[in-house]
């Protein structure tokens, strides 16, 4: 009789600590990706490059090196991001919690911190494409973590259960 595969020539999973950063930095550095090409394309007047305002000197920020590392920052801050809803929300099910989540940080990015962005005006004197398209791509950043997050977490609880039993 023919023995069946063993569990040990499968690789370990990833934790699922490993699995929400990993969702945080390609959520931010993909969507920060697409909020560069909507300015590039005049869908948003807000660069991300906004994020260096407050800290980076010179002239380079508003350049090309100051689009790949203000990028590269929002992927950074976006494992934060990640980390925060799979400690909140992760037990929920549904897109409903994502899109929602991505809603709270607009509203935190564009209303709360505001003040701290030189480079993004004032909420009321945005012009409505640019406000539209920001909202959308907040909406679509919390649906994609949101859901990658509640995913994983559900495939992870569903393979303790099986291994438990």
């Amino acid at each position: 009789m023919a023995n069946g595969p063993k569990k040990s020539n499968y690789p370990k999973p990833m934790s699922f600590a490993v699995l929400v950063f990993w969702t945080g930095l390609f959520g931010g550095l993909f969507w920060g990706t697409i909020g560069f090409l909507a300015y590039y394309f005049n869908f948003t007047e807000i660069r991300p490059n906004v994020i260096l305002g407050p800290w980076a000197l010179g002239n380079w920020k508003n350049e090309w090196l100051g689009t790949v590392i203000s990028i590269i920052l929002l992927g950074i801050l976006s494992v934060g991001a990640a980390f925060v809803y799979a400690l909140a929300l992760k037990k929920f099910n549904g897109i409903w919690l994502g899109l929602g989540y991505g809603i709270i940080l607009f509203l935190l990015v564009y209303l709360v911190l505001n003040p701290i962005f030189p480079g993004i005006k004032p909420f009321l004197d945005l012009s409505r494409n640019t406000v539209i398209t920001t909202i959308c791509l907040y909406l679509v950043y919390g649906l994609f973590i949101g859901y990658s997050i509640n995913y994983e977490y559900e495939i992870n609880h569903m393979q303790e259960n099986e291994t438990a039993s």
